[in-house]
Formats: C-alpha cells, sequence, structure tokens
C-alpha cells in the first residue's frame, strides 16, 4: 500500500520517527517515500549546486544527479547521521566529481593576477547591484568551490582539502583570493 505524497512542510514538521520510516520505505523502494524525501530536499539541493557551479541549467542538471545517486546509494545509508546531512555531503561530492570531470585541475586556480576579474563594462548600469550568486558565478571553480564549502557550508581547510584533492594551504589561499575577488565584484 503507498502512502500520499507529504509536503515539504509535512516533512519538516515529522517527528525524527517518522522521518526515519520515510528513509525505511524509501530504501526498501517506496517510490512514494522518495519522492517525499525528494521533495523535502531538492531546493536546498538545488541551492547548493546553484552556487558551486556557474550556470542554472548545470546546477539543475546537478541536483537530477544527485537524486539519482540518491537512489542508486539509498540502501548504503545507516542512519548513524541525519539523512539531510548524509545527503549534503553526497551532493557536495556529486558537484566536486562533476567539475572534476569537465574541467583541467589548472583552471581550479585563481591566478594572482586581479585583471581576471577586471572592470565592469561600459554598457553596465551604473545603478545595477550585483548580488552574491552572481558574484559568485564570475568567479574561477576552484575558488568558487572553496569559498561555498569554507564560508557557506562550514567545511574546515582540511576537509576541504580532502574532498577537492589540494592542499589546506591551497585552499586558504583560493579562499583568501576569492573573498577579496568577491569583495572587488560586489563593490563595482
Amino acid at each position: 500500500m503507498s502512502t500520499p505524497l507529504l509536503r515539504v512542510s509535512q516533512v519538516a514538521s515529522l517527528s525524527l520517527d517518522d522521518a526515519d520510516d520515510i528513509v525505511r520505505r524509501a530504501q526498501a523502494g517506496d517510490v512514494s517515500a522518495f519522492e517525499s524525501l525528494y521533495r523535502a530536499h531538492a531546493g536546498h539541493v538545488l541551492t547548493l549546486c546553484r552556487r558551486m557551479l556557474r550556470d542554472d541549467a548545470e546546477a539543475g542538471e546537478a541536483t537530477q544527479d544527485v537524486f539519482v545517486r540518491v537512489w542508486e546509494r539509498l540502501t548504503t545509508f545507516r542512519g548513524q547521521s541525519a539523512f539531510g546531512t548524509w545527503l549534503h555531503r553526497l551532493a557536495v561530492n556529486v558537484v566536486l566529481e562533476r567539475l572534476r570531470k569537465t574541467r583541467r585541475d589548472a583552471d581550479r586556480l585563481i591566478a594572482g593576477d586581479e585583471d581576471m576579474f577586471g572592470a565592469r563594462s561600459q554598457t553596465d548600469d551604473a545603478d545595477t547591484v550585483m548580488d552574491v550568486e552572481t558574484a559568485l558565478r564570475s568567479l574561477p571553480e576552484g575558488a568558487r568551490s572553496v569559498f561555498v564549502l569554507h564560508d557557506m557550508e562550514g567545511y574546515s581547510h582540511e576537509e576541504i582539502a580532502q574532498m577537492t584533492g589540494i592542499a589546506a594551504g591551497t585552499a586558504r589561499a583560493q579562499l583568501c583570493r576569492a573573498r577579496r575577488a568577491l569583495m572587488k565584484l560586489l563593490s563595482a
């Protein structure tokens, strides 16, 4: 017997036992339970993907990739952490894997040259304010990834180094350069 789909607000208000029950049912192959998990978490995953990737279409594809991977690996979730925590880490790994597959490592680093961020074009309206999401998209992938993972998601430099395959010192340098570039972009 299939249970009705739950809205995000309904899933968020569930007790831990009820939320665990939805996860267990999804692990057993209950598609409606998985859809409830998707509805509850897709927005957060999409936001993370948008922050780490430049393109909304690519972020949407990455979000779908995350949930395909969740469906494939749901049986490996053991409940030692919250489902959302497990999903978040899986999403970060999917995005980083996607970045590794499509870009060379050299493209991940910000050159010390500030010219990369150039002046605003003559056609820009002086009253236009660039928001953080747009500014993030203009950063090179490595800097954007380090900034999002450290300043927005709360990972340590050591965790970032482990996830991305760069040295912790490189992560620190990337973060410093990313912050400087964002300040320049947002104040322009």
